[in-house]
C-alpha cells in the first residue's frame, strides 16, 4: 500500500490504509491509489452505507471499478478528457450499484461516499460526491477542497446554523448526496493548482476524532516517513474513540515542483 516514484519535479512518495475504527464491528470503507505508466496518479476514498454489509459492497464497486478503467488507458488525456472520464466513469458505477439493489433487496439503501483525485505533470483535479474529504497540503498546512453534501452544510450555507452548531448537530452525519441513492448523481469537479507539497484524503473516520491541526501536526513531523505518519493519525483517531471506519489516501512530494 505504500510506493515511492521519481517524477517530473521530484520524489513522489504514497501511503494508503484503512482501520474498522474501535466500534464497528467491519469495514464499510475502500481506498487505493493507482499510478499509470503515464505518471498519473488516482487516489481514491469511498465510505460505504447499508445494512447486511451492503455499505462495503458499494464502496469496493468504486475502487475495482476506477481500478479497472484506470488500468485500461494509458492516460487520461487533457483536463476536459479527465472530467469527462471521471464523471462518466461515475455514472458507472452509480448504475452498477442500484442494479445491484435490485438484484439484491436485502442491500437497499446501500450506498457510498467517494472522493477522487488525479494528478498528472499539468493538472491537478477532485470528484467528490458524499462528505468523505480532499484537501491539498502545502506549506505545512491543510487546505480543504471538497464540499461536504450534507444536511448540516447545506444548513450552514443558508446561514441556519453556524459552523459549530454543525459541529454537534445529531443530524450531521446525513448525506443529502452519495453513490446509490438516486439514479442521477452529479459529481463535483474542483481544479487545484499542481504546485502542492501533497494531496491528503480520508472518510469522516478521522475529521470527526481529528482537528485539522492535530492531522497537520501528525503531517508536519518530519521524522516520520508517510507511512508512518498516517499509522499514527488512525492510532490517534482510535485513541480518542475510534467511532467508525478510518481510511487516508495520501500522496507527497519530497521535492515539489518549482513554485
Amino acid at each position: 500500500v505504500w510506493s515511492t516514484q521519481k517524477q517530473r519535479g521530484g520524489i513522489v512518495k504514497t501511503f494508503y490504509l484503512t482501520d474498522s475504527g474501535k466500534v464497528r464491528d467491519h469495514n464499510e470503507d475502500s481506498v487505493t491509489i493507482l499510478k499509470n505508466a503515464n505518471d498519473e496518479y488516482l487516489l481514491i476514498v469511498a465510505d460505504g452505507m447499508g445494512g447486511h454489509r451492503a455499505g462495503e459492497v458499494a464502496s469496493s464497486i468504486v475502487v475495482t471499478h476506477m481500478g479497472k478503467r484506470f488500468s485500461e488507458i494509458s492516460s487520461v488525456g487533457s483536463k476536459i478528457d479527465a472530467i469527462n472520464w471521471l464523471k462518466d466513469n461515475v455514472d458507472e458505477i452509480n448504475k452498477e450499484i442500484i442494479d445491484h439493489t435490485k438484484e439484491h433487496p436485502d442491500s437497499v439503501g446501500m450506498g457510498t461516499t467517494a472522493v477522487m483525485a488525479l494528478l498528472t505533470n499539468n493538472f491537478l483535479i477532485f470528484g467528490n460526491i458524499g462528505d468523505s474529504s480532499g484537501f491539498v497540503y502545502k506549506n505545512g498546512k491543510l487546505k480543504k477542497v471538497t464540499n461536504d453534501h450534507t444536511l448540516v452544510n447545506l444548513l450552514v450555507a443558508a446561514g441556519d446554523l453556524t459552523e459549530e452548531e454543525a459541529k454537534y448537530h445529531p443530524k450531521r452525519n446525513v448525506l443529502m448526496k452519495a453513490l446509490g441513492s438516486s439514479e442521477k448523481v452529479e459529481l463535483d469537479i474542483f481544479e487545484v493548482d499542481t504546485s502542492v507539497d501533497g494531496i491528503f484524503l480520508c472518510s469522516d473516520g478521522l475529521t470527526n476524532m481529528l482537528t485539522r491541526e492535530q492531522i497537520e501536526k501528525v503531517l508536519n513531523d518530519e521524522e516520520l516517513d508517510v507511512e508512518e505518519q498516517i499509522i499514527k493519525l488512525i492510532r490517534k483517531s482510535n485513541a480518542r474513540g475510534g467511532t467508525d471506519n478510518i481510511s487516508i489516501a495520501y500522496l507527497r512530494r519530497e521535492s515539489g515542483d518549482e513554485q
